[in-house]
C-alpha cells in the first residue's frame, strides 16, 4: 500500500490528504525522504563541475522537497493535535534530524562549493535575490560550524543533537503538565462568575470527559477566572497551577532541561568565536547587539514600572476596602483590575464578548485583509487534520492566492499558545507554489464561541503572520514568507492588530451573536478608551520575561537558572503582584528550540515599528489608504527575507522609527 505522505497529493490545492493519513505512516515517510535528501546533498557536494548557483544553491533548494512535505505535515500535527505515537516519534526524530541537518552544514567539499560561489560572488551576475538567498547560505554554514574541524566539529554536531533533544523534552514535558491538571469546579465554586467563564468550564468538562466543569491551565479559561472569581482561595490555586507549569518535579520537571540547555548554548557560541551565545544570536537580527536589546528594553520598563506600581497601590486599596487583608498578590492582581476597569470605563468583559463572536471577528479580519489587499475568502470542505479546523481559499482577482487553515480552540492534544505556520510555503523554483498557511489559537469553545478583546487582537495578530506568507512572492523558498530576521517577524503580526482598533472596523463587524445588532456607540467609546488600560501591568510581566532572556545568554550560563530568574528579577525590582509572562520552567519560547532565545524582546522591537507603520496610514489620512497598503506589499509583505530588513523597512517608510510610538501606544509617554 503507498504511503499517502509519500504519493502524489493530487487533491484540490494539492492539500495533504488528511483523511488517509495514519501516525504509523509517519516514520516510513520520514525514512524514505531523508535517504532521498542525503542522496540528493552528496550528489550536489561531489559535482565534478565547477560550481555555479544553478548546481549548488538552486539545486540545493531543491534536494528537500520530500522532506518538506512530510515534515510540514508531521510538525504541524504535532504540535496542534498530539498523540502518544506523535510523541514518541518526534523524541525519535529529534536527533536523527539535528544530526541529518549537521550533516549538511558541516559537509567540508560543499561548504567549499559554497564558499567559492561567496567568494566569485561579483561575477556570477545574479539577480539581487540570488545574492541575497547566497550570501543567507554562505552565512548559515558558517554560523552552524561548516569552518570547524575535527574535534570541534564533532563536539559541534554533539551539542546540536542534544540541543535538539532536550527542546523536544521541554515541549512534551509542557504540553504533559498543561494537558494533565485540571480541577473540578462545584455549583458553588462557579458563584460570581460570568455565564460566558461557566459555559467555557462545561465545556472544558466535556473535553476532559469530566462529570461537570472543570477549570484547565488553558489561557482562554484560566484568566477570565482569575478575572471574574470571588473566590480568592481558588484564583491562588489555579494561579499557582498555571504558574508552576514544568517546574513540579518528576519527569515533566524542566528546570535541569534549561539549564543544560543554556550551557550547550554557550558553548556552542564559544566554538564559533563568540563571547556569548546572546552575542552570537543577535549578531544577524535588527538589534545586532544585547547592548542595543537592552537599551530598548530599559527605556521601556521604567515608565512601565511606574505606573505599574501606581496601579498596584490603587488596586491593594480597592481589596482592603473590601475587607481583604495583607498585600496585593498575583492572583489578585486581575481581579481587582477587572473591578477598577468596571470602575473607571464602565463595562467588563462580560458586556464586550457578545460582540465579539468568533464569527463575527473572522469576518472583520477577512474584510480588513479584502480593504487592504484585494484578497476573498472562500470556505472550503474538509476534512482537515481535526474537526475543529476550517479552510479558506484565498484569491486575488479571481486567482489562487494561498489556502488558510484555522484551528481555533483548545484541546488536551494541543500546545498552549497561538501561532502561524505554514505547511507548505510559497516559491517560484521549479515552477510557482502557492502556500498552504496555519493559524492556531487556543480559545474556549463554545455555542457560538465569543472571545474575549485580548482574544480578538491574538486572531488578528496570528493572521498578520497569515498574510506575511500568503502575499510572499519570492522565487527561492529560503527567503519566503516570515524567513525574516528574528525581530522583523513580529512586525506584520503586531501591524494587522492596530485594524482590530479601527472605529470603523468594530462598528461593522463587533455584532450581537444573537441580535445581531451593532455593539451600542457608548460601550464601543469606551472601549477604544480603554485601549491602553492596564498597560503598566502587561508591559512589566513582558520586559521582565525579555530580561531573563537576554541575561540567560548574555554571559555564562547559570548552573541554577531558577537563581539566576530570581537574581534578574531582584534588581529589576519587580513588583510583588506581578510575575514574568513565562517563568523559566515554561518559557517556550526560549526553550523549545533556538527561535526566540536571546531574542524575546523581538516583539518590544517590532512594535516599535508597527506603531511607526501605522502611523502611515494615519498620515495619509485613513487606515485603508490603497496607497500605503500597496507600498506595505510591495516593500514588506511580498518580500519575505529577501532583502535586509532594515532595507525593507527604510524603503516602506523612509526612516527609522523612535520608542516614542510605542511609548505613546502603550499609554506610557507620561511616566517616560
Amino acid at each position: 500500500m503507498t504511503n499517502p505522505l509519500l504519493a502524489p497529493w493530487e487533491g484540490a490545492f494539492a492539500l495533504p490528504p488528511f483523511a488517509a493519513i495514519r501516525d504509523e505512516d509517519f516514520g516510513p515517510a520520514f525514512e524514505v525522504a531523508l535517504t532521498e535528501a542525503r542522496a540528493h546533498i552528496a550528489a550536489i557536494a561531489a559535482n565534478p563541475e565547477a560550481p555555479t548557483f544553478a548546481n549548488v544553491i538552486e539545486a540545493m533548494e531543491q534536494a528537500e522537497g520530500a522532506l518538506d512535505r512530510v515534515s510540514g505535515v508531521f510538525y504541524n500535527l504535532s504540535s496542534a493535535d498530539s498523540t502518544p505515537a506523535r510523541e514518541a516519534l518526534m523524541r525519535d526524530l529529534a536527533p536523527k534530524m539535528a544530526a541529518f541537518a549537521s550533516e549538511v552544514t558541516m559537509n567540508r567539499p560543499l561548504f567549499e562549493r559554497v564558499a567559492a560561489l561567496w567568494e566569485g560572488r561579483a561575477g556570477l551576475g545574479l539577480t539581487p535575490e540570488q545574492a541575497r538567498v547566497l550570501e543567507l547560505y554562505y552565512k548559515m554554514f558558517i554560523r552552524l560550524g561548516a569552518a570547524l574541524e575535527g574535534e570541534a566539529a564533532t563536539r559541534m554536531s554533539a551539542i546540536k543533537e542534544r540541543l535538539a533533544v532536550l527542546s523536544t523534552a521541554f515541549s512534551q514535558n509542557l504540553l504533559a503538565d498543561e494537558r494533565d491538571w485540571f480541577r473540578p469546579l462545584s455549583e458553588e465554586d462557579l458563584e460570581g462568575l460570568p455565564d460566558f467563564v461557566v459555559a467555557a468550564a462545561r465545556e472544558a468538562g466535556k473535553e476532559r470527559g469530566a462529570a461537570g466543569p472543570v477549570l484547565t491551565l488553558s489561557r482562554s479559561l484560566i484568566v477570565p477566572f482569575l478575572q471574574f472569581s470571588p473566590r480568592r482561595d481558588l484564583r491562588e490555586i489555579a494561579y499557582e497551577a498555571w504558574t508552576a507549569r514544568g517546574a513540579n518535579g518528576g519527569e515533566t520537571d524542566n528546570r535541569a532541561n534549561a539549564a543544560e540547555i543554556l550551557a550547550l548554548r554557550e558553548e556552542r557560541a564559544k566554538l564559533l568565536g563568540y563571547a556569548s551565545f546572546a552575542d552570537y544570536k543577535l549578531e544577524p537580527e535588527m538589534a545586532k547587539t544585547p547592548a542595543h536589546v537592552r537599551d530598548l528594553l530599559m527605556r521601556v520598563w521604567a515608565p512601565a514600572k511606574a505606573r505599574a506600581e501606581a496601579d498596584a497601590e490603587k488596586l491593594t486599596e480597592m481589596m482592603h476596602a473590601e475587607g481583604g487583608n495583607g498585600v496585593l498578590e498575583p492572583w489578585d492582581w486581575r481581579y481587582y483590575s477587572e473591578k477598577r476597569r468596571v470602575a473607571e470605563h464602565d463595562f467588563d468583559e462580560g458586556q464586550l464578548k457578545p460582540y465579539l463572536s468568533l464569527e463575527a471577528m473572522l469576518g472583520a479580519m477577512f474584510d480588513t485583509a479584502h480593504r487592504l489587499f484585494h484578497l476573498d475568502f472562500r470556505p472550503l470542505e474538509g476534512p482537515f487534520y481535526h474537526p475543529d479546523v476550517r479552510g479558506w481559499e484565498v484569491t486575488r482577482g479571481g486567482r489562487h492566492v494561498a489556502v488558510f487553515l484555522g484551528d481555533y480552540f483548545a484541546r488536551g492534544s494541543k500546545r498552549s499558545g497561538a501561532w502561524c505556520s505554514a505547511m507548505r510555503s510559497q516559491k517560484k523554483l521549479g515552477g510557482e507554489v502557492r502556500p498552504i498557511v496555519v493559524n492556531v489559537c487556543n480559545f474556549a469553545k463554545g455555542d457560538p464561541a465569543l472571545l474575549s478583546y485580548d482574544d480578538a487582537r491574538t486572531l488578528f495578530h496570528e493572521f498578520g503572520h497569515a498574510l506575511h506568507q500568503m502575499l510572499s512572492d519570492v522565487t527561492y523558498q529560503f527567503v519566503s514568507g516570515t524567513s525574516v530576521a528574528r525581530d522583523f517577524v513580529e512586525l506584520p503580526s503586531q501591524l494587522y492588530e492596530h485594524w482590530m482598533e479601527v472605529p470603523e472596523v468594530l462598528e461593522k463587524h463587533a455584532r450581537h451573536w444573537k441580535t445581531g445588532a451593532p455593539m451600542p456607540k457608548d460601550l464601543l467609546d469606551k472601549l477604544l478608551a480603554a485601549s491602553t488600560y492596564d498597560q503598566g501591568f502587561a508591559t512589566v510581566e513582558y520586559v521582565a520575561s525579555a530580561m531573563v532572556d537576554l541575561a540567560f545568554h548574555e554571559g555564562a550560563a547559570p548552573a541554577d537558572p531558577m537563581a539566576k530568574q530570581a537574581e534578574v528579577l531582584a534588581e529589576m525590582g519587580l513588583p510583588h503582584a506581578i510575575r514574568m509572562r513565562h517563568a523559566t520552567p515554561h518559557f517556550s519560547h526560549v526553550f523549545s528550540g533556538d527561535g526566540y532565545s536571546s531574542g524575546y524582546y523581538s516583539y518590544m522591537w517590532s512594535e516599535v515599528m508597527d506603531a511607526d507603520a501605522f502611523a502611515a496610514f494615519e498620515e495619509a489620512g485613513s487606515p485603508f489608504d490603497p496607497a500605503t497598503a500597496e507600498r506595505l506589499e510591495k516593500f514588506i509583505l511580498s518580500k519575505g527575507g529577501s532583502r535586509p530588513a532594515d532595507e525593507e523597512w527604510l524603503d516602506f517608510r523612509g526612516k527609522m522609527p523612535g520608542v516614542e510610538a510605542l511609548l505613546k501606544g502603550r499609554g506610557l509617554l507620561e511616566e517616560a
